[in-house]
């Protein structure tokens, strides 16, 4: 690589196709962040663009413009006038499987438990809240020992679990959104897939994003007035919700409900340290060597500012620092990206353009991510962990499972008790699939590895995460056998079926991790492992 010296040329053309890129990015995540909540759980709007969204996109704006800094300080230190800020924005993955899996749950249960609907969202934005600042606790101490983490744990284990949210909640959900508004939705994906996946220039060089969203949300005010689009039209209300990222010490009310979704919350941080290890990685090869400590302390402490300002999404640096290096970009994006998404969530312009764009036009960008995300898991583990990666999927499908199950609007709350009850040979298949489904991010990352030391013939450590997960089941940090995903005392459960599985849970886990721990004495568990019929 040419390195580029003299003075730092912070904006160049590049930047504007990196602003485009890196900011509808963040704009997309908030969109399905609202529409989960307002449209899928009924959480009060105001509540969500007023109170979540300033503290949400403040934690963007101190993340970005540190990362901009950052840019002038290494072009300062090396003398080079090429240098390409490192993206960050919203976690994709956290942020719709927290919506899903915590703070939806979180305001269903309330209200079911006698709450008012407004109180019940105030605590719920507490809960979100309490959950940002013990994400960015551990942030903050993972970006200490991060590549500790990273080494321990095998790839399998933490892409894996990342690419089974990619498939059922990345990427699923937002396909359904696309073909809920067919005409406007594969319009827009259509330009996606074809500039970003087959990598074809548009005329004049256009921005495959910024022409996916642009001619899909002309298509829908044009042909949604007269009923075209196959569903109701909704025109956009010209209404800025302001809301202000005041310091808050609300979060301390939700810090004891929080408590039960750790095993949900915690791995979601331990995936953005391991992203955050990968992403510096990948701008140092692309030629930028940034201090990998600074990229994650960034983002530890863009979350917590978050989280004390009322926001319940964590930020991350983003994949793909070459690929904006390549477009040209400098340090203008992320300062653009930064003001534009944190001045809007104060001002209230970022909740208006969520109205205005519809969730079909802006599925397209999520399904990109889930793709990048599943492809990169595959191709970044070795090619014999490839079943690794597969099987770490299948929890996250019983979430999703789980999500639609417990939905009234899909199986009514007194049909749902029922089906948990159903007598038979076997446990009730719907109990069965809750229990799956919750922990589904840690029961990944253990299912992924325990398959990859097995793999690798590294029987000792496979029974090691056996045994981790019968402990982890018993207790019901992983497969919690109450809808909610509560952790628990066993004995202490009334109903007997979900007493039955933590006991049987466990039991399974243990009695594997005994046989697979006897097999590793025998000589053919010392025997290389085979390499794969196909890559």
């Amino acid at each position: 690589m040419t390195q580029q010296s003299g003075r730092y040329r912070w904006f160049a053309v590049g930047d504007v196709n990196g602003f485009f890129g890196l900011m509808f990015d963040n704009v997309t995540v908030l969109s399905f962040l609202a529409g989960i909540l307002v449209f899928g759980f009924g959480f009060p709007a105001d509540i969500v663009y007023g109170r979540m969204f300033p503290g949400t996109a403040f934690g963007v704006l101190f993340g970005d413009l540190v990362y901009t800094w950052m840019a002038f300080r290494l072009a300062r230190r090396t003398g080079r006038s090429d240098i390409t800020a490192m993206p960050l924005g919203l976690d994709t993955p956290s942020t719709i499987g927290l919506a899903l899996v915590v703070l939806g749950p979180a305001f269903v249960s309330l209200k079911a438990g006698g709450m008012a609907e407004r109180e019940a969202a105030l605590m719920t934005w507490y809960i979100g809240m309490a959950t940002m600042v013990m994400i960015g606790v551990v942030k903050l101490v993972l970006s200490f020992c991060g590549a500790w983490v990273q080494r321990m744990v095998p790839q399998a284990g933490l892409l894996g679990s990342l690419a089974g949210i990619g498939l059922a909640l990345i990427g699923f959900l937002p396909l359904v959104d696309v073909f809920g508004i067919p005409l406007v939705g594969m319009v827009s994906l259509g330009l996606i897939l074809y500039t970003l996946v087959a990598r074809i220039r548009l005329p004049w060089n256009l921005p495959g994003v910024l022409a996916a969203i642009a001619v899909g949300t002309g298509l829908y005010h044009v042909l949604g007035p007269g009923g075209l689009v196959g569903g109701a039209y909704h025109a956009p209300v010209a209404e800025f919700h302001l809301g202000f990222p005041l310091p808050t010490l609300g979060f301390i009310e939700g810090l004891v409900p929080a408590l039960k979704y750790l095993p949900l919350s915690i791995p979601f941080a331990l995936l953005t340290v391991v992203g955050g290890i990968n992403v510096t990685e990948s701008a140092r090869v692309a030629g930028d060597d940034y201090p990998t400590r600074d990229i994650l302390l960034t983002e530890a402490v863009a979350t917590l500012i978050a989280g004390f300002c009322g926001g319940v999404a964590q930020s991350t640096p983003y994949i793909g620092q070459p690929a904006y290096k390549r477009m040209g970009a400098r340090a203008g994006y992320t300062l653009l990206t930064g003001l534009f998404i944190g001045l809007g969530g104060i001002l209230g312009y970022v909740s208006f353009i969520v109205e205005l764009i519809p969730r079909a036009v802006l599925a397209p960008i999520l399904i990109f991510v889930a793709l990048d995300i599943m492809v990169q898991a595959f191709l970044a583990c070795p090619a014999r962990h490839a079943a690794a990666v597969a099987f770490s999927g299948f929890p996250t499908v019983a979430r999703l499972l789980s999500i639609k199950l417990t939905n009234p609007g899909i199986v009514p709350p007194e049909r749902f008790a029922q089906l948990m009850t159903v007598p038979g040979k076997e446990l009730p298949e719907v109990l069965v699939t809750v229990a799956l489904g919750n922990g589904f991010i840690l029961t990944a990352m253990l299912w992924g590895a325990f398959l990859a030391e097995m793999i690798d013939r590294r029987l000792k450590l496979c029974a090691l995460y056996l045994g981790i997960l019968a402990v982890f089941s018993f207790f019901g940090v992983v497969h919690s056998s109450s809808p909610e995903g509560q952790m628990y005392l066993p004995w202490t459960l009334a109903d007997p079926l979900q007493r039955t599985i933590p006991y049987q849970f466990a039991a399974g886990y243990l009695v594997l991790a005994l046989l697979v721990l006897a097999l590793s004495a025998t000589k053919e568990s010392r025997e290389a492992p085979p390499e794969p019929d196909h890559v």
